[in-house]
Order: structure tokens, then sequence, then C-alpha cells
């Protein structure tokens, strides 16, 4: 699929973000269900590298969830890449736009480690901000761990994150890597979309936002990862 920016090159990121609940509240009306929300775009190295100094957003569909050890089939994804998360699992809603960190730890029900699977329909990556909003910020899958931690005593800015392909260590992170704090990306995205009416509920799956580089996947590749105190998740792409 050619990028909407090649379409349109002055789209702006308001106008994208249109595009993307549009698509959204179609899914909605088809039967989908929103059960949560990620954020991009934490890292200051990916926000220079796009010329933006604030991460993204998109939703979470009840049709995105893997259970962990579970597969992934080639008919279920385009152009995957693989990356390690903390999730946070709520007992409150968020609504902002006054949300601070201390907030989002008093309605955090559980922390999780999480592995999100970003896709995107735009041929070769090749995309600009807009164009990764509009398309739900490249969401895909996401597969959650089998250990949910109470949040409480969780230092994590100093969690350690350690992602593997096929047995092999390829990248490591740590919670500060997500804005220097994930809590503080969830407390953004509480702010962020209360400029569009949108609270984040109770119940809901935020993933905070990636603690190292995406990794490319390929039918056949088995990836795992493990955040100390939260443990593992794993997924494998069936050939």
């Amino acid at each position: 699929m050619q990028a909407l920016t090649d379409i349109k090159s002055d789209l702006t990121m308001e106008e994208a973000y249109r595009i993307q609940l549009v698509n959204i509240q179609k899914k909605v009306n088809e039967g989908h269900q929103v059960v949560g929300k990620k954020i991009g775009l934490t890292s200051i190295a990916m926000q220079e590298l796009l010329g933006v100094d604030e991460p993204d957003y998109g939703h979470l569909l009840d049709t995105m969830a893997v259970e962990s050890g579970g597969e992934i089939p080639p008919n279920r994804v385009l152009q995957p890449k693989v990356e390690g998360e903390v999730a946070f699992i709520l007992k409150e809603e968020l609504r902002g736009p006054s949300i601070t960190v201390e907030d989002v730890m008093e309605a955090t029900e559980s922390v999780m480690t999480a592995i999100e699977i970003v896709d995107s329909r735009i041929s070769d990556w090749k995309i600009t901000l807009p164009d990764t909003i509009a398309d739900n910020a490249s969401s895909g899958l996401y597969v959650l761990g089998d250990n949910a931690v109470p949040i409480q005593g969780v230092n994590l800015p100093r969690l350690n994150m350690e992602l593997f392909k096929n047995g092999e260590r390829v990248n490591t992170g740590k919670g500060s890597a997500a804005l220097g704090n994930p809590a503080k990306c969830v407390a953004w995205l509480a702010n962020k979309l209360a400029k569009y009416d949108i609270s984040l509920k109770k119940g809901e799956v935020i993933l905070s936002g990636a603690l190292s580089a995406a990794v490319n996947a390929k039918p056949g590749d088995e990836f795992s990862v493990r955040i100390d105190q939260l443990g593992e998740a794993s997924v494998r792409f069936t050939k």
C-alpha cells in the first residue's frame, strides 16, 4: 500500500488521528471491542528520527490479543516487528487533562511483561509520523505474560528487559527508556486523549512503549521477552 503522505503530502497529525478514530469506530460498529491502547515513539531516539517531540498512540482491539506461548500464522501479519514492553492493567478510569504519574500508579491494578507486534500496511515501512498515526500507530498484535504483578513496590524505571529471538538475546532495555518511566507514558496518553474526550477505562490494557528497538520477524521465528520482577511472555510465528 502507498503511504498516505505520498498522496497528501501536507497530511497533519491532527488529520491522521481523525482518520485513526474513524477507522476504529468502523471496527466497533462491526462488532469489535476496544480493550486498551498502545503508546509508540516513547524513546528520544525514535522521536528525533521522525522529527517529533512527543509519542503517538493507537487502539487495541479484542482481535489483536495472542496468548503467551501462542502462534501467529502468516496470514495474520504483513511485515511484523517485535518489541518488549510493560503493560498496565487499570483498576480505575484515567481521564485527562491533568493526570500525573502518581495518578497512574494509583489507578493501576497490575503490570505485566508484554510483547507488541507492530505492523504496517505501507510497503517496506516507508512511513512518516502521520502515516503511522493514521494506520492506528502501526498496531498489529500483542501478547501478555502470565504474571500480573501488583504495581506497588515495582520500580518501573529500573526494570530490566531482555528480548530473545530463536533463543538468542538480541536486545536489552530498561524501563527508563520509555520517557524515563513507563507510568509517565500512560499519563501522557490520558492527557492526550482528553483532547478527543476519550479516557483510559477500568480494565483496559495499556502498552506503555518499547524498551528497545523493534526486531524484524519472519515465519518460523520464536520470540520471548523477560522483564525482571514481571516474568516472561513468548510467541511464535508459524510457517
